[in-house]
């Protein structure tokens, strides 16, 4: 798989915007692996709870508020992903300037409107 999206923060409920996501990534054919507290299935993507050591993430859509991103610093670092998207309320400036000296991209966005808009 080529461009992979890591969903972290994924979630089982189907009313979570992390869940919606995976969906609307699948719906339009993009490869996605998903990271959240429990193991589960969401259409044909399995959800990890361990920091798996993916290849080719080409982004990654956090879905966790800054506290709990912390523990994933080095972890989302270590794969070497060309951006890393904040959807609301995932804002973090600690994080951000830690991406920029690593020479990763983030952007403050919403990934379902990214996605509706074709800008994904």
């Amino acid at each position: 798989m080529k461009n992979v999206t890591l969903v972290l923060g994924a979630s089982l409920k189907e009313t979570r915007y992390s869940n919606i996501a995976i969906k609307r990534l699948r719906s339009k054919r993009l490869p996605v692996v998903a990271i959240g507290l429990r193991e589960g299935k969401v259409e044909d993507v399995t959800i990890e709870t361990k920091k798996i050591p993916f290849n080719n993430i080409d982004t990654v859509t956090l879905y966790l508020n800054p506290k709990r991103q912390l523990e994933y610093y080095n972890y989302i670092i270590s794969l070497s992903p060309r951006r890393i998207i904040f959807n609301p309320g995932t804002e973090n400036m600690e994080f951000v300037k830690l991406l920029k000296k690593n020479n990763i991209e983030s952007e403050v966005a919403c990934t379902l409107v990214l996605l509706s808009t074709n800008q994904y």
